[in-house]
């Protein structure tokens, strides 16, 4: 692992001294359609701090995907700077910014995006490999956290023997195996069933209290939207802060 890496506590917040995650400040981000420009996010600034739960809901097509795409130094913005674990992702080398990645973010998206000949134990596996981490503890930190997502029995089963709803908590085992600072999670239950949806919305509650993990989570699940500490709404390339509560 790159120990040039600052851990959490070396970026506290000077106003209340709780640790900022991940942080934009004047995003945007315009696409060209042939002549015509398309500005999809507009001066976007959001702080996510350590264990909060965050969401950002909006219609489709609002912008949601690509502002994550941007947190997660998966896509540049055309203005403004993301802060990753005290770091500016954007000025980061391509490995650097992989390495930032692997050890700070998670992701989760709509399809689990599990190698299908790989068995779920595989799959958890491959984040702490491409880290560096050897084999043998590898396997063994895979284990625990899918046993964390209670699917101890399901390990060795490959994702077409998995349940939609196995899937996708074995795609959540995988973004929280290098124990991230922050999950960046875009409509992760949005393939799912309500009461699936719901078990693992539950899942990633549990997760948030038991691994002081972050959740920036962009869904048009109003009902999960609601339950989160942090709200924000995304119209026409803006963030619009909704509600906050005091936990």
């Amino acid at each position: 692992m790159n120990s040039s890496i600052p851990e959490a506590d070396d970026y506290l917040t000077k106003s209340d001294d709780m640790p900022i995650i991940l942080s934009a400040k004047n995003v945007s981000k315009t696409f060209r359609d042939g002549k015509r420009s398309v500005e999809v996010l507009r001066d976007i600034n959001i702080v996510v701090k350590q264990a909060e739960m965050v969401a950002v809901v909006g219609t489709s097509g609002s912008g949601q995907s690509t502002l994550l795409h941007i947190l997660g130094g998966l896509d540049s913005p055309n203005t403004g700077e993301v802060i990753v674990a005290g770091q500016n992702i954007h000025l980061l080398s391509i490995k650097k910014q992989g390495e930032l990645r692997n050890q700070k973010l998670g992701f989760v998206y709509q399809f689990h995006h599990l190698l299908g000949e790989f068995s779920a134990l595989e799959n958890v596996t491959l984040p702490l490999i491409i880290g560096g981490m050897g084999e043998v503890k590898a396997r063994n930190r895979a284990q625990e956290i899918i046993n964390k997502v209670g699917l101890k029995d399901r390990a060795s089963h490959t994702p077409a023997e998995l349940s939609g709803g196995e899937r996708q908590r074995i795609a959540i085992a995988r973004a929280m195996v290098t124990r991230p600072a922050c999950i960046l999670a875009d409509e992760p239950t949005g393939n799912l069933d309500h009461k699936t949806a719901q078990s693992v919305n539950d899942l990633m509650f549990e997760l948030n209290r038991a691994e002081n993990t972050s959740f920036l989570i962009v869904s048009h699940d109003l009902k999960l939207a609601q339950s989160m500490q942090t709200r924000y709404e995304l119209v026409e390339g803006r963030l619009c802060l909704l509600e906050e509560t005091v936990t």
